[in-house]
């Protein structure tokens, strides 16, 4: 059946360079009368998939931008490098079935990892102290609910400065924002690496997470994504910490951060 189908095709495309070559009678006058003409092809399996494949080259038409690229990206300069963006995790949000470096369950966002290259305020700050920062508190003075901390805290992501600090010159996106949980993509300028953004309101507070998919190091830049939110969200009264390098000597020593 599937043969049937590709000699079908491959039929149609030398029917058609057959009529094209008729319709240019002038290119056909300046060959010489005496040139040799390739003889036919037999038309067995391996022809036909040869002829199916160069009737795709020359009819396809490939995008030239790049699958996936965030619209608020600082410069296009590096849209033709090849891009490392990574699988999107399937375990993100809220969960109780987390199990923490030790093995136990909790209830949360996902655990980091051995990796340097994450924080999260889920976890034990006395079982990964590497990677665990404080969770975020909206102002209950002037936020009167989780519904109104969260519109707040959507629209100072929204308003993210790609390029700040020299990270995520390929820009971000909010991916799900609903009362309760907001998740956004953040890419490198050069390579493409996507970093995973996610807040989840927990307990009366704003649970934080953020995370390279690909590599061990970050170099820095999950710190500073946060420390940049988390200071626009202490001007607006919200007690976020973010990374503190000084709680985090060893993260700052193996992606080699200035403190």
């Amino acid at each position: 059946m599937i043969y049937r189908l590709l000699l079908t095709i491959a039929c149609v495309a030398s029917t058609a360079t057959a009529l094209s070559a008729l319709s240019s009678p002038k290119k056909q006058q300046l060959q010489h009368p005496e040139a040799a003409q390739p003889a036919a092809a037999p038309l067995n399996r391996r022809n036909v998939l040869g002829s199916v494949a160069a009737a795709a080259a020359a009819f396809l038409v490939i995008p030239t931008s790049p699958a996936n690229a965030f619209e608020n990206k600082i410069s296009t300069k590096y849209d033709d490098r090849p891009k490392q963006r990574g699988g999107m995790p399937r375990d993100l949000g809220i969960s109780s079935k987390r199990k923490d470096m030790v093995g136990e369950e909790y209830t949360g966002l996902k655990s980091c990892g051995a990796a340097p290259n994450c924080f999260c305020s889920t976890d034990s700050m006395e079982d990964d102290p590497e990677h665990v920062i404080p969770a975020w508190k909206w102002p209950v003075a002037s936020v009167s609910s989780m519904e109104d901390a969260f519109v707040q805290l959507e629209q100072t992501v929204s308003e993210y400065k790609p390029g700040q600090d020299n990270i995520d010159g390929g820009g971000f996106k909010i991916v799900t924002s609903k009362p309760g949980y907001i998740y956004a993509q953040f890419e490198a300028f050069k390579n493409g690496y996507i970093d995973d953004l996610e807040f989840a309101a927990m307990d009366g507070a704003v649970q934080v997470r953020s995370s390279s998919r690909l590599g061990y190091l970050d170099y820095g830049v999950n710190a500073k994504r946060l420390n940049y939110i988390a200071a626009a969200m202490r001007k607006q009264g919200w007690e976020a910490e973010g990374v503190d390098f000084k709680k985090h000597l060893e993260y700052a020593s193996q992606n080699r951060v200035e403190m």
